[in-house]
Protein backbone atom coordinates (compact mmCIF):
# COMPACT_ATOMS: atom_id res chain seq x y z
CA UNK A 1 0.00 0.00 0.00
CA UNK A 2 1.34 3.84 -0.94
CA UNK A 3 1.90 5.59 1.82
CA UNK A 4 3.19 8.85 -0.04
CA UNK A 5 5.15 9.75 -2.75
CA UNK A 6 7.09 12.60 -3.71
CA UNK A 7 9.20 14.03 -6.67
CA UNK A 8 12.20 16.53 -6.27
CA UNK A 9 14.70 18.10 -8.26
CA UNK A 10 18.06 19.57 -7.12
CA UNK A 11 21.13 21.31 -8.79
CA UNK A 12 24.96 20.28 -7.82
CA UNK A 13 26.85 23.60 -6.46
CA UNK A 14 30.54 24.03 -7.23
CA UNK A 15 32.12 25.69 -3.96
CA UNK A 16 33.72 29.27 -4.07
CA UNK A 17 35.28 28.61 -0.43
CA UNK A 18 35.50 24.65 -0.19
CA UNK A 19 34.33 22.27 2.64
CA UNK A 20 37.32 19.61 3.46
CA UNK A 21 37.38 18.23 6.44
CA UNK A 22 34.95 16.91 9.22
CA UNK A 23 34.77 17.46 13.20
CA UNK A 24 32.22 15.06 13.05
CA UNK A 25 31.66 12.55 10.32
CA UNK A 26 28.55 10.98 11.37
CA UNK A 27 26.45 14.32 11.37
CA UNK A 28 29.06 15.48 8.58
CA UNK A 29 29.50 18.75 10.69
CA UNK A 30 32.63 20.87 8.72
CA UNK A 31 35.58 21.76 9.78
CA UNK A 32 34.71 25.21 8.33
CA UNK A 33 32.29 27.01 6.94
CA UNK A 34 32.00 27.31 2.47
CA UNK A 35 30.38 29.09 0.18
CA UNK A 36 28.92 28.19 -3.11
CA UNK A 37 27.09 28.26 -6.37
CA UNK A 38 24.10 26.65 -7.09
CA UNK A 39 24.62 25.29 -11.08
CA UNK A 40 21.64 25.55 -13.49
CA UNK A 41 21.36 23.10 -16.01
CA UNK A 42 22.61 20.16 -13.90
CA UNK A 43 20.25 17.72 -12.33
CA UNK A 44 19.33 15.22 -10.38
CA UNK A 45 15.62 14.49 -9.98
CA UNK A 46 14.97 11.65 -7.21
CA UNK A 47 11.31 9.80 -6.70
CA UNK A 48 10.84 8.59 -3.00
CA UNK A 49 7.80 6.50 -2.70
CA UNK A 50 6.85 5.06 0.92
CA UNK A 51 5.49 1.51 0.72
CA UNK A 52 3.77 -0.54 3.26
CA UNK A 53 4.04 -3.36 1.38
CA UNK A 54 7.75 -3.28 0.26
CA UNK A 55 9.90 -5.53 2.62
CA UNK A 56 13.29 -3.86 2.18
CA UNK A 57 14.15 -0.34 0.98
CA UNK A 58 14.85 -0.21 -2.97
CA UNK A 59 17.56 2.18 -4.28
CA UNK A 60 17.87 2.84 -7.72
CA UNK A 61 20.45 5.77 -9.35
CA UNK A 62 20.97 5.96 -12.67
CA UNK A 63 18.90 2.56 -13.44
CA UNK A 64 21.37 0.45 -11.25
CA UNK A 65 19.87 -0.89 -8.31
CA UNK A 66 21.97 -0.55 -5.35
CA UNK A 67 23.89 -2.54 -3.08
CA UNK A 68 26.22 -2.31 0.21
CA UNK A 69 27.68 0.85 1.46
CA UNK A 70 25.99 3.28 -1.48
CA UNK A 71 22.59 1.88 -0.80
CA UNK A 72 23.56 2.24 3.73
CA UNK A 73 24.53 5.67 3.19
CA UNK A 74 21.11 6.39 1.14
CA UNK A 75 18.96 4.56 3.72
CA UNK A 76 20.59 6.07 6.90
CA UNK A 77 19.00 9.44 5.19
CA UNK A 78 15.74 7.32 5.43
CA UNK A 79 15.84 6.52 8.53
CA UNK A 80 16.29 10.12 9.85
CA UNK A 81 12.88 10.70 8.28
CA UNK A 82 11.25 7.75 9.20
CA UNK A 83 12.08 8.52 12.54
CA UNK A 84 11.18 12.21 12.24
CA UNK A 85 7.59 11.01 10.92
CA UNK A 86 7.08 8.10 12.73
CA UNK A 87 6.95 6.01 9.84
CA UNK A 88 7.94 1.77 9.55
CA UNK A 89 7.15 1.49 5.93
CA UNK A 90 10.38 0.88 3.84
CA UNK A 91 10.79 3.39 0.45
CA UNK A 92 11.68 2.55 -3.17
CA UNK A 93 13.55 5.74 -4.40
CA UNK A 94 14.88 6.20 -8.20
CA UNK A 95 17.15 8.82 -9.04
CA UNK A 96 18.68 10.11 -12.04
CA UNK A 97 21.36 12.57 -13.28
CA UNK A 98 21.54 14.58 -16.06
CA UNK A 99 25.14 14.61 -16.16
CA UNK A 100 28.16 12.00 -14.90
CA UNK A 101 28.44 10.90 -11.04
CA UNK A 102 30.91 10.56 -9.21
CA UNK A 103 33.61 12.68 -11.34
CA UNK A 104 34.23 15.96 -8.89
CA UNK A 105 30.86 17.77 -10.52
CA UNK A 106 28.98 17.45 -7.23
CA UNK A 107 26.59 14.81 -7.93
CA UNK A 108 26.20 13.86 -3.99
CA UNK A 109 25.35 17.05 -3.38
CA UNK A 110 22.27 17.27 -5.72
CA UNK A 111 22.27 13.72 -5.20
CA UNK A 112 21.23 14.02 -1.27
CA UNK A 113 19.54 17.69 -1.89
CA UNK A 114 17.32 15.86 -3.84
CA UNK A 115 16.67 12.91 -1.81
CA UNK A 116 16.32 14.96 1.45
CA UNK A 117 13.54 16.92 -0.35
CA UNK A 118 11.74 14.23 -1.83
CA UNK A 119 11.94 12.18 1.17
CA UNK A 120 10.25 14.88 3.78
CA UNK A 121 7.72 15.21 1.19
CA UNK A 122 6.83 11.62 0.50
CA UNK A 123 6.75 11.36 4.43
CA UNK A 124 4.36 14.74 4.92
CA UNK A 125 7.44 16.36 7.00
CA UNK A 126 6.88 19.94 6.22
CA UNK A 127 10.31 20.98 6.90
CA UNK A 128 12.07 24.80 6.90
CA UNK A 129 14.63 25.32 4.32
CA UNK A 130 17.27 25.43 7.44
CA UNK A 131 16.12 21.36 8.37
CA UNK A 132 15.88 20.54 4.93
CA UNK A 133 19.54 21.59 4.25
CA UNK A 134 20.42 20.03 7.77
CA UNK A 135 18.91 16.86 6.68
CA UNK A 136 20.77 16.81 3.19
CA UNK A 137 24.04 17.23 4.85
CA UNK A 138 23.34 14.32 6.38
CA UNK A 139 24.19 12.34 3.73
CA UNK A 140 26.71 14.92 1.75
CA UNK A 141 28.14 17.39 3.45
CA UNK A 142 27.97 19.62 0.18
CA UNK A 143 24.34 18.90 -0.39
CA UNK A 144 23.57 21.27 2.40
CA UNK A 145 24.37 24.13 -0.08
CA UNK A 146 22.39 22.77 -2.92
CA UNK A 147 19.52 23.45 -0.56
CA UNK A 148 18.73 27.46 -0.86
CA UNK A 149 19.08 29.38 -4.18
CA UNK A 150 21.68 31.31 -6.13
CA UNK A 151 24.63 31.73 -4.25
CA UNK A 152 25.09 30.09 -0.64
CA UNK A 153 26.65 30.26 2.52
CA UNK A 154 27.25 27.40 4.72
CA UNK A 155 27.85 28.03 8.30
CA UNK A 156 29.95 25.21 9.80
CA UNK A 157 27.95 25.73 13.12
CA UNK A 158 28.78 24.73 16.60
CA UNK A 159 26.04 21.45 16.24
CA UNK A 160 23.47 19.40 14.55
CA UNK A 161 21.03 22.11 14.89
CA UNK A 162 23.76 24.98 13.72
CA UNK A 163 25.21 23.86 11.19
CA UNK A 164 23.03 24.61 7.91
CA UNK A 165 23.10 26.82 4.51
CA UNK A 166 21.09 29.70 3.53
CA UNK A 167 21.18 32.08 0.45
CA UNK A 168 23.48 34.90 0.66
CA UNK A 169 21.92 36.30 -2.94
CA UNK A 170 19.70 35.05 -5.55
CA UNK A 171 20.73 33.15 -8.86
CA UNK A 172 19.77 36.68 -10.77
CA UNK A 173 22.26 38.96 -8.30
CA UNK A 174 25.49 38.44 -10.47
CA UNK A 175 25.19 36.40 -14.29
CA UNK A 176 28.18 34.49 -14.27
CA UNK A 177 29.32 31.35 -15.70
CA UNK A 178 31.15 28.18 -14.84
CA UNK A 179 32.64 26.66 -17.75
CA UNK A 180 33.19 23.04 -16.70
CA UNK A 181 36.28 21.88 -18.96
CA UNK A 182 35.66 17.95 -18.75
CA UNK A 183 38.85 16.19 -18.66
CA UNK A 184 37.62 13.26 -16.98
CA UNK A 185 34.54 11.51 -16.48
CA UNK A 186 35.51 8.02 -14.67
CA UNK A 187 34.06 7.97 -11.30
CA UNK A 188 36.35 9.07 -8.53
CA UNK A 189 38.99 5.86 -7.15
CA UNK A 190 38.71 8.13 -3.51
CA UNK A 191 35.68 9.61 -3.04
CA UNK A 192 35.09 12.87 -1.18
CA UNK A 193 33.63 10.87 1.95
CA UNK A 194 37.17 9.01 2.33
CA UNK A 195 38.96 11.93 1.51
CA UNK A 196 36.93 14.05 4.46
CA UNK A 197 38.10 11.36 6.60
CA UNK A 198 42.02 12.25 5.61
CA UNK A 199 42.34 15.84 6.30
CA UNK A 200 43.30 15.84 9.96
CA UNK A 201 46.28 13.62 8.47
CA UNK A 202 47.84 16.66 6.33
CA UNK A 203 50.24 19.05 7.87
CA UNK A 204 48.77 21.97 6.34
CA UNK A 205 45.74 21.23 7.43
CA UNK A 206 45.21 23.76 10.55
CA UNK A 207 47.22 26.20 8.38
CA UNK A 208 44.09 26.36 5.87
CA UNK A 209 41.53 26.41 8.13
CA UNK A 210 43.02 28.92 9.87
CA UNK A 211 42.97 31.18 6.69
CA UNK A 212 39.35 30.84 5.86
CA UNK A 213 37.26 33.36 8.19
CA UNK A 214 39.05 36.39 6.57
CA UNK A 215 39.21 34.19 2.74
CA UNK A 216 35.01 33.37 3.07
CA UNK A 217 34.77 37.24 4.36
CA UNK A 218 36.38 38.44 0.58
CA UNK A 219 34.66 35.89 -1.23
CA UNK A 220 31.40 37.14 0.28
CA UNK A 221 31.96 40.65 -0.31
CA UNK A 222 33.25 40.27 -3.53
CA UNK A 223 30.18 38.30 -4.59
CA UNK A 224 28.01 41.24 -3.39
CA UNK A 225 29.79 43.93 -4.98
CA UNK A 226 30.09 41.75 -7.68
CA UNK A 227 33.73 42.28 -7.80
CA UNK A 228 34.93 39.98 -10.54
CA UNK A 229 39.14 41.12 -9.88
CA UNK A 230 38.96 40.59 -6.10
CA UNK A 231 36.87 37.02 -6.36
CA UNK A 232 39.24 35.46 -8.87
CA UNK A 233 42.42 35.48 -6.96
CA UNK A 234 40.44 34.41 -3.44
CA UNK A 235 38.54 31.57 -5.24
CA UNK A 236 41.92 30.63 -6.95
CA UNK A 237 43.76 30.44 -3.68
CA UNK A 238 41.34 28.28 -2.03
CA UNK A 239 41.32 25.60 -4.25
CA UNK A 240 45.09 25.27 -4.61
CA UNK A 241 44.99 25.17 -0.21
CA UNK A 242 42.64 22.38 -0.46
CA UNK A 243 44.65 20.49 -2.84
CA UNK A 244 47.43 20.48 -0.99
CA UNK A 245 45.62 19.50 1.74
CA UNK A 246 44.52 16.38 -0.28
CA UNK A 247 48.44 16.02 -1.82
CA UNK A 248 49.90 15.69 1.59
CA UNK A 249 47.33 13.73 3.01
CA UNK A 250 48.19 10.52 4.40
CA UNK A 251 47.58 8.35 2.08
CA UNK A 252 48.06 11.45 -0.50
CA UNK A 253 44.89 12.34 -2.95
CA UNK A 254 46.38 13.42 -6.10
CA UNK A 255 43.01 14.03 -8.46
CA UNK A 256 44.71 16.17 -10.92
CA UNK A 257 45.90 14.79 -14.71
CA UNK A 258 48.15 17.07 -17.08
CA UNK A 259 45.15 18.56 -18.27
CA UNK A 260 43.56 19.86 -15.51
CA UNK A 261 47.62 21.20 -14.54
CA UNK A 262 47.35 23.26 -18.35
CA UNK A 263 43.88 24.65 -17.59
CA UNK A 264 45.74 26.05 -14.68
CA UNK A 265 48.45 27.81 -16.33
CA UNK A 266 46.09 28.67 -19.23
CA UNK A 267 43.27 30.25 -17.18
CA UNK A 268 45.63 32.44 -15.03
CA UNK A 269 47.20 33.73 -18.40
CA UNK A 270 44.12 34.58 -20.02
CA UNK A 271 43.81 36.57 -16.82
CA UNK A 272 46.75 38.70 -17.32
CA UNK A 273 45.68 39.31 -21.00
CA UNK A 274 42.51 41.05 -19.32
CA UNK A 275 40.16 38.48 -19.56
CA UNK A 276 37.21 38.01 -16.62
CA UNK A 277 37.87 34.06 -15.40
CA UNK A 278 39.29 31.80 -12.80
CA UNK A 279 39.48 28.22 -11.86
CA UNK A 280 38.43 26.61 -9.21
CA UNK A 281 38.80 22.13 -8.94
CA UNK A 282 36.59 20.07 -6.32
CA UNK A 283 37.61 16.96 -5.17
CA UNK A 284 38.67 15.71 -9.21
CA UNK A 285 40.11 16.45 -12.13
CA UNK A 286 37.95 18.57 -13.78
CA UNK A 287 38.25 22.41 -13.57
CA UNK A 288 35.59 25.03 -13.06
CA UNK A 289 36.18 28.18 -14.98
CA UNK A 290 34.12 31.08 -13.40
CA UNK A 291 33.75 34.34 -15.97
CA UNK A 292 31.46 37.01 -16.22
CA UNK A 293 28.76 36.19 -18.92
CA UNK A 294 30.19 38.03 -21.59
CA UNK A 295 33.34 36.30 -21.64
CA UNK A 296 31.23 32.64 -21.51
CA UNK A 297 32.56 31.81 -25.30
CA UNK A 298 35.54 33.01 -25.69
CA UNK A 299 36.13 31.10 -22.77
CA UNK A 300 34.63 27.94 -23.89
CA UNK A 301 36.72 28.05 -27.11
CA UNK A 302 39.73 28.94 -25.44
CA UNK A 303 39.15 25.58 -23.40
CA UNK A 304 38.45 23.17 -26.23
CA UNK A 305 41.64 23.94 -27.50
CA UNK A 306 43.41 22.56 -24.94
CA UNK A 307 44.96 19.25 -25.59
CA UNK A 308 42.93 16.43 -22.98
CA UNK A 309 39.84 18.78 -22.40
CA UNK A 310 37.09 16.22 -23.83
CA UNK A 311 34.23 18.43 -23.49
CA UNK A 312 32.87 22.15 -21.78
CA UNK A 313 29.69 22.32 -19.72
CA UNK A 314 28.38 26.17 -19.29
CA UNK A 315 26.21 26.38 -16.35
CA UNK A 316 24.79 29.89 -14.80
CA UNK A 317 23.86 30.55 -11.31
CA UNK A 318 20.98 27.88 -10.78
CA UNK A 319 17.75 27.98 -7.92
CA UNK A 320 16.84 25.82 -4.76
CA UNK A 321 15.86 22.04 -4.56
CA UNK A 322 12.65 21.86 -5.03
CA UNK A 323 9.76 19.29 -5.12
CA UNK A 324 8.00 18.98 -8.36
CA UNK A 325 5.21 16.17 -7.85
CA UNK A 326 3.68 15.33 -4.42
CA UNK A 327 1.12 12.96 -3.49
CA UNK A 328 -0.14 12.00 0.05
CA UNK A 329 -2.25 8.70 0.24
Amino acid sequence: MLIGKATACANPNIALIKYWGNRDHALRLPANSSLSMNMAGLTTTTTVAFDASLVSDAIVLDSVEQAGAAKDRITHMIDRVRAMAGLAARARVESRNSFPAGAGLASSASGFSALAVACAAAAGLRLDEPALSRLARTGSGSAARSVPTGYVEWQAGVDDESSYAFSIAPPEHWDLRDAIAIVDVAHKSVGSTQGHALADTSPLHAGRLASIPDRLAGVRAALLDRNFTALASLVEADALAMHAVMMTSDPPLIYWQPATLAIIHAVRAWRDGGLPVCFTIDAGANVHCLCESTAADNVNARLLSIPGVQEVLTVSPGGPARVIEDHLF
